[in-house]
């Protein structure tokens, strides 16, 4: 049996092995100092050509910093975990969506050796653990080397995908003396922003929402406005209490603004994105199971939504009248139901991602839930 002494220990890169690192290697032949040019004409900058983003997760994930923002156990960390591992082992991202392998770092500050190892063991529902994850559970604040840190372990491993900070209060560190709370909050996001930017690698901060909600998700984002301000993009993850269908709402800078359906698999402890907008899951199960159906079946008379969906017809003319007045649905000269354009329109939302047909991970372990 092995002892708490022979167990391996996990380990993040301090900034005493920075410079052990940094030492190993000759110095440079000193120079002048290059003036790197930050000023153009706009004919130039038209005529230059920039590499497309790097993209931890296509759609979804790109590089620079990404808040990821939930109310407590709703499920933050299962996501940020599933989405490292799938990323460090060249998988599925949200069981659908094809990612390229590469070495991730994982910093569970909340977390003990024995819960990660529970929850990738649910996660993984006996596949392999992918060698490339780097997982540690400590490491100091930001203003006390902990971006020196992080760049440390980017260093000796260049071609990394994504580095996950969970959660980002642990390591933000203490703010400067008599700074406002947006320019502390903004500082705070702006100090690792240089070192996903330096890197061109997609930083992930598990961060946490308001109590009280917004008809604006950014405006539910914990803080000021200087922590959504200063990141590249933001994530809301919402999931109502025993349910097991959830939305995920992204915006940024290299992201187009969008809504994602997932389903949570507590059982594996594994996210799921589905098909259609969050909407179809959050009406009643008839108007989802049509709304689903006239998403690619447009035009459709309710025997055949019927027919396509396996309810009872009457059960379908009687909801597709109901949906026709809450403005749910249209319907033509000819008694053909259809969804609004604006509805309809979603469909691209979720389909510009690549979706590739992939089973769920299953397991019999427990189910509990962040």
């Amino acid at each position: 049996m092995t002892t708490p002494e022979q167990a391996p220990r996990l380990h993040i890169a301090t900034t005493d092995d920075a410079a052990e690192v940094l030492s190993a290697q000759p110095p440079p032949a000193r120079r002048s100092p290059v003036r790197l040019p930050t000023a153009w004409s706009a004919a130039d900058l038209m005529a230059m050509e920039f590499p497309p983003p790097n993209w931890a997760v296509p759609g979804v994930l790109a590089e620079g910093v990404n808040l990821l923002c939930g109310p407590p156990k709703v499920g933050k960390s299962w996501l940020s975990l599933g989405l490292g591992l799938a990323v460090a082992a060249g998988g599925y991202a949200l069981d659908t969506i094809p990612v390229d392998g590469g070495p991730v770092l994982y910093l569970a500050l909340e977390d003990t050796p024995r819960r990660l190892q529970s929850r990738m063991g649910k996660i993984l529902g006996g596949q392999p653990a992918p060698a490339s994850l780097t997982l540690a559970v400590a490491c100091p604040p930001l203003p006390q080397g902990g971006d020196e840190a992080i760049a440390a372990w980017l260093d000796r491993h260049r071609n990394a995908r994504m580095v996950v900070i969970d959660v980002f209060a642990k390591i933000r560190g203490a703010s400067v003396p008599g700074a406002s709370a947006y320019d502390a909050d903004y500082a705070a996001v702006g100090r690792i922003k240089k070192v996903a930017d330096a890197y061109g690698v997609a930083i992930l901060l598990v961060h946490h929402v308001r109590k009280a909600g917004s008809d604006d998700f950014l405006a539910e984002v914990s803080g000021t406005n200087g922590i959504a301000g200063a990141a590249d993009a933001t994530l809301v993850l919402k999931r109502a209490r025993g349910e097991a269908s959830g939305a995920l709402h992204v915006t940024g800078r290299d992201v187009e603004e969008a809504e994602y359906a997932l389903d949570f698999h507590a059982s594996a402890g594994a996210w799921r994105l589905l098909d259609g907008p969050p909407e179809d899951y959050t009406r009643s199960d008839t108007r989802a199971a049509i709304t689903r159906y006239l998403r690619t079946n447009p035009a459709s008379t309710p025997k055949a939504i019927a027919e396509g969906t396996g309810l009872n017809p009457a059960t379908v003319r009687q909801t597709c009248t109901r949906m026709l007045t809450d403005a749910q649905v249209t319907c033509d000269a000819a008694g053909r139901y259809a969804l609004p354009t604006s509805d309809a329109d979603q469909t691209a939302t979720v389909t510009r991602v690549t979706r590739v047909t992939q089973p769920t991970l299953t397991s019999e372990n427990g189910s509990d839930h962040e």
